[in-house]
């Protein structure tokens, strides 16, 4: 593939409104392991190497266990997800994937019990922000 654009070098000042994101988030008081979560779940569907090879190692690092690591492919099947995590996870394959149904009220509501107003709002800040991440990785053909 030929080289495509740098939007860092092209236009720094989306980047840097990106970066304010990432700064809201870092702050936030979403657990590392909640946000490693999304992070790793959004990059498997929207198939963004390079995402995930930034964010398997902070993951890892944060204290996400190998184990929950391997099963979010599948995390569905998997009795290592406890109930809050299983609301973070299935919310965000609703918003990565909102075209198809957008996010059902099921959905909402499991996340909202488990979760409480205030994170609920961090967890959908966190998935909406490494959508488009991986988006600009993935469009952008960024390597790492």
């Amino acid at each position: 593939m030929t080289s495509r654009i740098d939007i860092q070098q092209l236009s720094p000042d989306a980047y840097k409104a990106m970066f304010s994101l990432e700064n809201y988030l870092n702050q936030s008081s979403l657990s590392q392991e909640s946000k490693g979560l999304i992070k790793i779940r959004a990059s498997i569907q929207n198939d963004c190497q390079y995402c995930l090879n930034m964010h398997i190692p902070a993951a890892l690092s944060a204290g996400l266990s190998q184990k929950k690591i391997d099963a979010l492919k599948q995390w569905q099947s998997s009795s290592l997800f406890d109930e809050q995590e299983r609301a973070i996870l299935a919310l965000t394959d609703e918003i990565t994937h909102i075209s198809k149904q957008g996010v059902s009220d099921s959905v909402y509501r499991l996340a909202l019990s488990q979760l409480g107003e205030e994170h609920l709002a961090q967890c959908i800040m966190q998935i909406t922000t490494i959508n488009a991440w991986n988006r600009i990785a993935v469009s952008t053909a960024l390597s790492g």
